[in-house]
């Protein structure tokens, strides 16, 4: 039996890591569920959606010429099942408008704000500096 990309299958958690599980197919082979594929969320301890034993669906992800298998139980999902992921909002125009006239700004108004803005803040800092050294005429000892 050939494994392909894409199929899915049914198979037997065999051992469980701190980075996946390693799931046995029904052809004998072992392939791989990295902890980023068992499921929609995050999750931060494997033992808390899988045991050694559980069987489970998965997608094969990719097959590598060294014999390796990728799986995934998430993507084995139908999307009925999947949960509902909220949609992203979409972008304000008014956001546009403002990275619009932001850009409109030449570079040398940036450059002479950069410099501005640069001048002062080493003005502060050597204020600072020099107060704590005693100032520009204090002898050392």
């Amino acid at each position: 039996m050939s494994i392909e990309v894409g199929s899915k299958l049914q198979g037997k958690v065999t051992g469980i890591t701190n980075f996946g599980a390693f799931v046995e197919l029904p052809d004998g082979r072992t392939g791989l569920v990295h902890i980023s594929e068992v499921a929609d969320n995050y999750v931060k301890d494997i033992h808390d959606h899988l045991k050694v034993g559980d069987i489970v669906e998965v997608k094969v992800l990719n097959v590598e010429e060294d014999g390796k298998i990728g799986l995934s139980i998430r993507k084995a999902k139908d999307q009925s099942e999947r949960p509902d992921r909220p949609q992203r909002p979409r972008r304000d125009h008014r956001s546009n408008e403002r990275n619009e006239r932001q850009s409109r700004e030449s570079f040398e108004q940036k450059l002479a704000k950069f410099l501005r803005d640069s001048d002062e803040r080493l003005a502060s800092l050597r204020r600072a500096t020099e107060s704590k050294r005693g100032g520009r005429g204090a002898r050392r000892g």
